[in-house]
């Protein structure tokens, strides 16, 4: 008798452990949420933190991290985002940074930066996105895109394009900086499609050389 009592506590020991274990196992693989899984593996996980993102930033981020291309003779197009954590993505366009900003969704940017177009000199100065104002101008291209969305620190000076004959006729406008992603998001897949057929052609020509 005392056997058997002894048998069924410890079943019910080795019971309890078995539960306390595959309890614990279960939190342990609880699913990750999005943002938990992203942060651990997403693409932001790879961009430098900079606590100084401004300063010499073409020297620190002298290519387009989604397309490759030279950040500097693009100075007047090119952006910063600089995300809540100092993570920094430097690009080349508005186009490769509205990339960036879909890519990297659970960060919150702190600082958004644009090329001023209108200032004087090769590079252009940044200037941030609050402050700016951007044209979209389809009589001309842009970089990465068909249509050309350059930003502006100077109100008057985006005005003035946007009233030159060429664009006034394409139906130019001054937009802000949401205004100015809307339009890179909605000529995304056309952008992506032109791009993609001028890469494979300089691809094929440099192979054919």
């Amino acid at each position: 008798m005392t056997l058997h009592l002894n048998r069924r506590g410890m079943i019910a020991t080795v019971s309890a452990s078995a539960l306390a274990f595959a309890t614990g196992a279960r939190a342990q693989d609880k699913p990750l949420e999005p943002w938990q899984w992203t942060d651990r593996n997403g693409l932001i996980r790879d961009l430098p933190k900079d606590k100084e993102p401004l300063k010499d930033e073409l020297k620190k981020y002298p290519r387009c991290r989604y397309c490759g291309m030279e950040r500097a003779k693009f100075s007047h197009s090119r952006h910063l985002i600089v995300f809540e954590d100092d993570a920094v993505d430097g690009t080349c366009s508005l186009h490769c940074a509205a990339i960036g900003l879909s890519l990297n969704m659970d960060r919150g940017p702190k600082g958004l930066y644009a090329g001023d177009a209108g200032a004087d000199g090769d590079i252009k100065p940044l200037v941030s996105v609050d402050k700016a104002f951007y044209v979209i101008d389809a009589s001309k291209p842009g970089t990465m895109t068909k249509v050309s969305n350059f930003a502006y620190a100077d109100k008057s000076k985006a005005q003035a394009v946007a009233a030159a004959e060429a664009s006034a006729k394409a139906g130019a406008r001054v937009v802000d900086f949401n205004g100015a992603l809307r339009e890179a998001y909605l000529n995304m897949a056309e952008d992506t499609i032109m791009v993609r057929g001028r890469r494979a052609e300089r691809r094929q020509k440099a192979q054919a050389k």
